[in-house]
């Protein structure tokens, strides 16, 4: 007897996965974001206890804090990820005549470093202070700055990189980059004493989910 087969149901479009996957980032970020502004005692006391410590480590090694002010100043800095994806996008124009993913690819930077300025002025998280600093910074806490402008440029980069095909050893490189560099950059802000952990896990996660919306707007709306 023959019995009738069953189809499975269709998978979810690349579309809809990342849209859904950033609504549940920003979601996230919502709610790290509430916590702090709430002052959250068991989240404040965690924060105080991993900055005190990572302090006492920058004091007592001023060679590595050093290298880590390099590496946040000049390598991992806002404005230096603001300039690759600006020359990204005029390679894009230039070589592909990509004019509206390049315009995609600036708009959507813009657009992280509009919430994160937002985010900090409606937050206004004091940043830690020490008797004994190591590096200075302006301006509010609550998010890294930092830690979401590398988190969107490297995460938009890298989606274009696997969106057009690279060789596997590009790829692999190109992922290995951004990862060492987003973690990385958020590990140094915390060791410089200039943000509390959560200011940079904001940062990443608000960053992430910047990233996956873009993407879904990319999938859906472009010619």
């Amino acid at each position: 007897m023959h019995n009738p087969t069953v189809d499975s149901p269709p998978a979810p479009s690349p579309c809809r996965t990342a849209a859904r996957t950033g609504l549940a980032l920003g979601l996230c970020s919502l709610l790290l974001l509430i916590l702090v502004w709430a002052e959250w005692h068991p989240l404040m006391s965690v924060d105080g206890d991993v900055s005190r410590t990572t302090h006492r480590w920058a004091v007592a090694d001023p060679d590595v804090t050093q290298a880590f002010r390099i590496l946040t100043d000049w390598v991992w800095d806002p404005l230096t990820m603001r300039l690759l994806c600006a020359a990204v996008a005029v390679w894009l124009v230039w070589r592909r005549s990509a004019w509206w993913t390049a315009a995609w690819l600036v708009t959507t930077s813009a657009v992280g470093t509009l919430l994160q300025q937002g985010l900090k002025a409606a937050v206004d998280r004091a940043r830690p202070v020490w008797p004994d600093p190591v590096d200075s910074a302006h301006y509010a806490a609550f998010p890294s700055g930092h830690a979401l402008t590398a988190t969107v440029v490297l995460g938009l980069l890298l989606w274009l990189l696997y969106r057009h095909g690279v060789a596997r050893v590009v790829w692999r490189t190109a992922v290995a980059v951004a990862v060492v560099s987003v973690v990385g950059v958020g590990l140094t802000r915390v060791w410089l004493g200039v943000h509390w952990p959560t200011d940079v896990v904001g940062g990443w996660l608000m960053g992430t989910a910047v990233v996956a919306l873009a993407i879904a707007a990319h999938l859906r709306w472009r010619p």
